[in-house]
């Protein structure tokens, strides 16, 4: 009788042991000490985000966070000095990275779209 499974690829696991083989992991930070007692109890996730912060790691939605707050503010400095067209076209653009944001953060964190009407009061809500 014929197998019908194909063969087991562990692909992350590959690429580890091939950067492991290229020295990549011979110098890392920490390297050597003891894992400290508090990654092993309580929430894994927490944990995990705790060493992706301690690492310098920011979540995709996150830099996106500031990126949107960033051109709030810049929008809503340059209110009375642009063309209605010329900032409708930017909050289009604004719109879409907050579509984007939308997708990738948590729920809770999901946030209402731009207008005209509403960028004075858009950027307290994205600080």
């Amino acid at each position: 009788m014929e197998n019908s499974n194909p063969p087991y690829n562990d692909l992350m696991g590959d690429i580890l042991k091939k950067h492991t083989k290229d020295g990549g992991m011979d110098n890392l930070k920490g390297h050597g000490k003891p894992i400290p007692k508090e990654y092993f109890s309580g929430d894994t996730f927490q944990h995990f985000q705790k060493i992706a912060k301690d690492a310098g790691y920011k979540p995709h939605w996150l830099k996106l966070q500031h990126e949107i707050r960033d051109e709030v503010i810049a929008l809503s400095e340059i209110q009375d000095l642009n063309s209605v067209a010329v900032l409708e076209g930017r909050i289009a653009l604004l719109n879409n990275k907050i579509s984007e944001y939308n997708q990738s953060c948590p729920p809770p964190l999901q946030k209402g779209t731009v207008t005209i009407e509403n960028i004075e009061n858009a950027i307290s809500y994205w600080k």
